[in-house]
């Protein structure tokens, strides 16, 4: 491959990264050290600024959706689950977790923006979805009203 297609394929590695690239914030020369690309760090650095120029631009999410909070989940059958994963099914009414949902267009940038920002936000995550335009993502009962904030935080931009 080529040292190109070498810093392409590295920064895919990173969404963080190529988020940071799309929004025009990057060091480009701090980029390349990290990334550890086989090269001349110029050579990386003149790759990564090459490659922002050809990445969509970055976009904050639209709109902020209606964002609501359900506490009282816990395990439970299938059929009656908020949020079902695997052969984890969580149902309301049956334990200590919370839910929080948010409607409109969500999609998979949408959860990777509000993962990130649970992350930033230090509320661990029991579990979370997307699907039909929604968005769950479950967290234990006390982080619950940090978790509504950083969500609605997430998705206002």
């Amino acid at each position: 491959m080529t040292l190109a297609a070498d810093t392409r394929e590295a920064v895919r590695r990173h969404p963080f990264l190529f988020d940071a690239l799309r929004a025009g914030v990057v060091n480009y020369s701090a980029a390349a050290r990290f990334l550890n690309v086989d090269g001349e760090t110029d050579a990386v650095v003149a790759a990564l600024r090459r490659f922002a120029e050809d990445l969509p631009e970055y976009e904050r999410p639209g709109s902020a959706p209606p964002v609501n909070m359900q506490s009282g989940l816990g395990e439970g059958d299938p059929a009656d689950a908020l949020l079902a994963v695997g052969d984890l099914a969580l149902v309301p009414d049956s334990g200590s977790l919370t839910a929080i949902t948010a409607g409109g267009d969500a999609d998979a940038a949408a959860l990777r923006q509000v993962l990130g920002r649970l992350e930033t936000a230090e509320v661990p995550v029991e579990a979370a979805a997307f699907g039909g335009g929604s968005l769950v993502v479950v967290v234990g009962r006390r982080s619950g009203p940090d978790a509504l904030r950083a969500v609605e935080d997430a998705l206002a931009g």
